[in-house]
Formats: structure tokens, sequence, C-alpha cells
């Protein structure tokens, strides 16, 4: 029986052994992990006069986020002139979201898809690094609704009416990538020690249609089947400017791009008609913030983007792309 338990008890000492030197192996390969993850973290091209990275490992963020599109469209058909001013539904989603040693992940509710109230489709990618910064977006909607006028006559489009899919992008380069920061304005990844600007180049496009429903030809078969393409791209630049007042950090800037190429068009009862030569169309890409660090640890602030076109032309459709943010946070 001694011969048993001494046996047993060897078997014990050979797992614990083991189960130790997993353990120290995991916590090795963590330790590893951790020590890239930092050097990548606080390896920065800025000028660490004016940008910082905040000496933190984990940033912890509460967001409310609310976007929206509205449309003017203007067209001349047989002489008549019409135009329409449109609206979607405003989108509003809660996020929390977490970085740790600048990477980060995040998770969104919109209350009002659980309860089924809101049915359009939204995806917003944003990217901010010290050179480049990318705002896209994707929208997809049958909430769009407004008044139309027809030469004298003048009703009102109801969601379901219509459907839109509309895509935005506006991509910057910054020149003055070692003192001014996109990313302390709108990630907080960074911080603004001082007030910088820089000029930036950038492109700009706008792609989509809008086109009435089956349900709204049912439901008016004396209506006109609508089909209206828009397709814009522009190049251009713009100024940035992070301005630091004490523990405030206030964001402008301003990338107006030329539109270069046009493939707008609209169809009525299928009968196409294509927007002319350009005379003057521009894209606007605004984005402005302000950031409050109570302290090193705590943060609030509030973001806001926009993209709209300017298009002089016998078809215009001109859109305001927006979407605004609010947050609290901390860095532990």
């Amino acid at each position: 029986m001694k011969f048993v338990y001494y046996w047993l008890f060897v078997a014990i000492l050979i797992i614990i052994s083991n189960d130790t030197d997993a353990q120290s192996h995991h916590q090795l390969v963590k330790a590893r992990i951790d020590s890239a993850l930092t050097a990548r973290y606080y390896k920065t091209s800025y000028d660490t006069n004016y940008v910082v990275r905040p000496d933190a490992r984990l940033t912890l963020k509460v967001r409310l986020n609310q976007s929206g599109d509205n449309f003017h469209v203007k067209g001349d058909k047989d002489g008549v002139n019409s135009k329409a001013d449109l609206n979607t539904n405003i989108k509003t989603t809660m996020s929390i979201g977490a970085s740790y040693r600048g990477i980060s992940a995040a998770l969104s509710i919109n209350p009002a898809k659980i309860k089924g109230v809101y049915k359009d489709y939204e995806f917003n990618l944003a990217y901010y690094s010290s050179h480049l910064s990318l705002d896209a977006s994707y929208h997809r909607s049958t909430t769009l609704a407004g008044d139309i006028k027809g030469g004298n006559a003048i009703g009102h489009l109801e969601a379901g009416d219509v459907k839109m899919k509309m895509a935005n992008l506006a991509g910057y380069y910054v020149f003055n990538h070692r003192r001014f920061s996109y990313p302390a304005a709108f990630t907080q990844s960074y911080l603004q020690r001082r007030s910088a600007g820089s000029w930036l180049a950038g492109i700009s496009y706008q792609g989509g249609s809008i086109e009435t429903t089956d349900e709204f030809k049912e439901k008016t078969p004396k209506a006109n089947d609508l089909y209206i393409h828009i397709g814009l791209f522009g190049i251009g630049g713009g100024y940035g400017y992070n301005c630091v007042l004490g523990k405030w950090l206030i964001h402008l800037s301003m990338l107006p791009t030329f539109v270069i190429y046009n493939n707008n068009y609209m169809t009525v009862n299928g009968e196409r008609k294509d927007a002319k030569c350009l005379s003057f169309s521009m894209i606007f890409n605004e984005r402005a913030a302000v950031i409050y660090n109570f302290s090193p640890r705590y943060f609030a602030g509030a973001t806001l983007t926009m993209s709209n076109s300017f298009i002089d032309n016998d078809l215009t459709v001109n859109q305001n792309k927006w979407r605004a943010r609010a947050f609290v946070g901390m860095r532990l």
C-alpha cells in the first residue's frame, strides 16, 4: 500500500510541475506580447514637444453616436423644373470601446434597431494616423422622405416611397504630421501638447442611387418611375488646426475638393437624361472636435464630421452626410 501511495504522490508532483511550467510559459508569452505592443505604442514619428502618447496601457470610452443624410435634388425635364428636399431618419447608437496599447475594439447597439423602429443599414469606417486619415460610410435607407415640387404642383414623399444607396469617402494627407495630430482629436490615442496646424491634400467620393420603390408604384400608378444615379470624384487641398488652451483641445479642419469626374444622370420612365459638363462643382469635407482633459486619466468631448456637395448643373444632387459623437473616457 505504501508503494501505491508513493507513486500517487510522484504523479501529483509531475502534474503540478507540468502545470507550473505551462503557467510560466503562458506568462512569458504574455510578457513578450506586452513588451512588443509597448515598444510599438511609444514608437512615434511625432515631435514630442507637440504630440505624445498618453501614459496608460488601457483606454475605455462610452460613446453616443448620431448620423444622418439629407439631399437637395433639382432637375429640368421637358422644360418643367422639379426639385425635392429629402431627409433620412437619424441613426442613434451607443457604444463601449476599449484600446490596449493602440489596439482597439468597440461594441455598438442601436436601441431603435432592436425595437424594430429603425430599419435602415449604415456602415462607417474611420482611420486616423500621423500621415493619413480616412472617413468612409455606406448608407442604405428606405426612410428618405420630404417635399417635392414639379412645376406648380407640390407633393410629399413618405418613408418607403424611395430607396437610397449611398457611399461617401474622404481621404486626407497631413503635411505637418510631426506636430499636428488627427488622432489626438478623434481617437484620443495621442495628446496634443501645443497648438499646431497643417496643410492637407485629399480626395472625395460620393456615389450611389435614389429610386422609387415598387410599393410607391403600386399605390401611385400615375407617378413617374424615377431613378437618380450619383457618381462624383474630386481632388483638392485644405487646412486643419489643433488649438490647445490649457486642458482644452479644439480642432477645426476643412478639405474642399473640385469635382473632376461626374457620372450623374436621371432616368424617368425609362428615359435617361445625363448631366451636362460641370461648370462649377465641389465636395466639401469638414471636421470639428472639442476635447476636455479633466486629468491625465479622465476626458470627455464631442466630434463632428460632414461631407456635402455643391453642384451647379441642370441636374443637381446635393448631399449632406454628417456624423456626430459625444463621449467620456478614462485611461488606466
